[in-house]
């Protein structure tokens, strides 16, 4: 579906700069079709003036009086050698009286001098008509169209060809990535269950903390690439959860994962907030958070986790003493990372962008370079209750 919206909107990208890069040969093919209709239109009022002259040859002086000829299409009259109208039928003033053939407000003249005294005393015949382009312009309009439909039509065949073998590597590798997830999430499932069954039997030891630790590392990357698999074809619908509860689960489950690198994790949550959310979404904001915090923090420091009620929303803070960012704008990027050094596929933030802004969560971030970040997150009053 992606590949065809790619496909479609490329396509539509590309014609309309075919269009407007044909915009300068349609100009002067404007402009040269115009003097073509003025050719014709001026070809056109001689022809007509010439049966008028026939008409008035014919007349006999024997008549008692001479019908001049009247037409729809143009009008004309007689003038005398001052140009003031001895008969005529032209109501459009005509300001210049140029002799030949002109223009003049969107009216075409046309001036023919005539023998003297010889048609009822008039010097000049003159035959008009209103000019219009709007055929031209039609005719460019249909033109400038249909090169447009054309190009938009063969763009869409070439790029959904070209796009053809790309979709099937795609589609390769979505299978062989969902394939290794499911591989990976078995032996994971395997690993975390075992170590608490030997935590549970035998006394603490450190290098068994260590794994756990690690598992649970690899664990939050394993669920930030499962949400990122199934976030197109699930609907994560909200539901009302225990937030000071949750946050307080999440803290203790990144424990271990701070404790291995010498970070102190603390958490300061106000009881009983609830928060209208989906879980897994939720989880995804928090862990990777808590994560972050941990991984960009030096050693021997302190996280902070607090949640607490404001008068204008749930604040919900990751405050750690580490090495700040350098960049805040390209952080929520996907696949960016600050410091390559530290590991990740830069996926875990902009899954977090994409969540926030669903729900309207609004993000505070101060950052201090070698000093530390403070992340909080304010949950709107819509979805937040608190009770008593």
């Amino acid at each position: 579906m992606k590949d065809k919206k790619y496909a479609l909107t490329y396509a539509l990208i590309y014609s309309s700069l075919v269009a407007v890069i044909l915009l300068a040969p349609l100009f002067f093919y404007t402009v040269y079709m115009k003097n073509i209709h003025e050719i014709q239109n001026e070809l056109f009022l001689k022809e007509k003036s010439l049966l008028i002259v026939k008409a008035m040859e014919e007349y006999n002086q024997n008549e008692e009086y001479f019908e001049y000829p009247r037409f729809r299409t143009f009008t004309s009259g007689l003038y005398d050698k001052n140009f003031q109208p001895i008969f005529s039928l032209i109501k459009v003033q005509n300001k210049q009286f140029k002799r030949g053939y002109h223009i003049e407000n969107g009216n075409a003249f046309l001036m023919l001098e005539l023998p003297k005294e010889r048609y009822f005393g008039a010097s000049y015949l003159i035959v008009s008509n209103e000019i219009s382009y709007a055929a031209v312009y039609e005719k460019v309009v249909v033109i400038l169209f249909s090169i447009f439909i054309l190009v938009f039509v063969l763009s869409l065949l070439f790029l959904s060809r070209f796009a053809k073998p790309f979709q099937e590597l795609n589609k390769k590798l979505d299978t062989f990535i969902k394939d290794s997830m499911h591989e990976i999430n078995t032996p994971l499932s395997i690993i975390n269950v075992n170590i608490d069954l030997y935590n549970r039997k035998n006394p603490p030891n450190k290098y068994m903390q260590r794994v756990k630790a690690a598992s649970k590392v690899l664990s939050n990357i394993y669920n930030d690439m499962d949400y990122l698999i199934k976030n197109d074809r699930i609907d994560f619908k909200p539901e009302w959860v225990n937030l000071s509860n949750f946050v307080l689960e999440r803290v203790e489950y990144f424990f271990e994962v701070a404790m291995i690198k010498d970070i102190a994790l603390y958490h300061e949550v106000q009881k009983d907030i609830e928060a209208y959310i989906n879980p897994k979404q939720l989880q995804r904001v928090i862990d990777n958070n808590i994560s972050n915090a941990i991984k960009y923090s030096y050693e021997n420091s302190k996280v902070l986790v607090r949640l607490h009620a404001k008068e204008d929303g749930v604040y919900l803070s990751f405050i750690d003493n580490g090495m700040g960012i350098e960049n805040v704008a390209k952080i929520f990027e996907r696949y960016y990372r600050e410091d390559t050094q530290k590991g990740g596929f830069g996926i875990g933030l902009n899954i977090v962008s994409s969540i926030i802004k669903k729900y309207g969560i609004v993000l505070s971030i101060e950052s201090t370079l070698k000093k530390g970040s403070d992340f909080t997150y304010i949950f709107p009053h819509a979805m937040i209750r608190i009770e008593a």
